[in-house]
């Protein structure tokens, strides 16, 4: 049995993990961490687990907590990891970190977009970016995962196959992003009470959000040329969901490009993925039927009047958006079936 620590236990992301690894016959959770809850019971702070978790949440320093498991899935807040983690604890253990903490290579993004001077940047440059469906084969053999943003996740899947085939204009692309109200986290914060986010819909960190900057990075990658754009999320007044809509000319010499075609493009890219599913042509995904899953609608259309693309996904923004992509990555880490206590079905209504 895999060894597994789980850091930020009480927390959204930390809860959907127990709750998909408690269907994990691999896995044996072996240490619950916490800050500001430690010395609670798992089921006190969380309801939805009496009777199944009832453990004490402890805090321990994070050299003991690699010492005694094989895995450790931090769910903890942005530059909390970066200080403390060192090359000597990755020998002992694999860690996937669902912070942002090792998720960009240019450290100076870090400064622009999280208000911090990245201390580690050795292990920076070490670690591997976890978004499964495009890095396989690097999380392998990887002991350090940056686990991927729920917003970039599904931008990036979106728009990765039609970057990658050169049919879409580099320098014109435009990211629309919804989410619900889990993204910011289980703190308390007055932007995020019922009465502000109710029959309310707002958009935010205009410009300099810092998703910004992964996605960019992201893209960057996968078209080998620097890549700009423009990224609006906005809050909805629901609990769980990403839904992106992205737009991108048409570069001139695919003017001409039909509907098969491009439909044609996006199943073959994901022909592999278990967990993108794509939709049929036009059909818009919507967030109700990937709630409570690790799986990613996408879909595409083809706008020819304005020789554009407009590019669609939806995903569960606790599940692939950061704690199902998280087990998803740690079976491909330690050699399970990558959908292993993955399989559930999305919940309705």
């Amino acid at each position: 049995m895999l060894k597994v620590a789980v850091l930020g236990t009480s927390g959204y992301g930390g809860a959907e993990i127990l709750r998909i690894l408690n269907a994990h016959d691999e896995v044996k959770l072996n240490y619950f961490g916490a800050n500001t809850q430690s010395g609670q019971r798992i089921d006190k702070s969380l309801g939805h687990f009496y009777k199944h978790f009832d453990s004490i949440m402890d805090n321990k320093d994070l050299e003991s907590v690699c010492e005694e498991n094989d895995c450790i899935l931090a769910a903890t807040p942005h530059d909390f990891l970066a200080k403390i983690l060192t090359k000597d604890m990755l020998k002992k253990c694999v860690i996937i970190d669902l912070s942002a903490d090792f998720r960009l290579k240019n450290a100076k993004k870090y400064e622009e977009y999280y208000n911090f001077t990245h201390p580690n940047i050795s292990l920076l440059q070490d670690s591997v970016y976890g978004l499964s469906e495009l890095y396989r084969d690097s999380i392998k053999e990887a002991n350090l995962i940056a686990n991927p943003g729920c917003y970039p996740t599904c931008s990036t899947l979106c728009i990765a196959p039609f970057l990658k085939h050169g049919i879409i204009d580099k320098k014109s692309i435009i990211i629309d992003a919804k989410s619900g109200v889990s993204g910011a986290g289980r703190s308390t914060k007055l932007d995020n009470l019922f009465c502000e986010v109710h029959e309310n819909v707002k958009a935010y960190g205009l410009i300099n959000h810092r998703h910004t900057a992964e996605i960019e990075e992201n893209l960057s990658i996968i078209s080998n040329s620097e890549i700009t754009l423009s990224f609006t999320p906005h809050l909805i007044p629901m609990n769980r969901g990403i839904l992106i809509t992205a737009y991108a000319q048409l570069e001139n010499k695919y003017e001409s490009i039909t509907e098969k075609g491009i439909q044609e493009i996006l199943t073959n890219f994901y022909a592999n993925s278990y967990f993108i599913r794509v939709l049929e042509y036009g059909v818009a995904p919507q967030t109700r039927w990937v709630k409570g899953s690790n799986f990613v609608d996408v879909s595409v259309c083809l706008d020819k009047r304005n020789k554009r693309l407009i590019m669609m996904g939806a995903l569960d923004n606790l599940v692939k958006g950061a704690a199902g992509q998280a087990i998803q990555n740690l079976n491909i880490r330690f050699g399970f079936t990558e959908h292993k206590a993955l399989n559930q079905l999305p919940l309705f209504p």
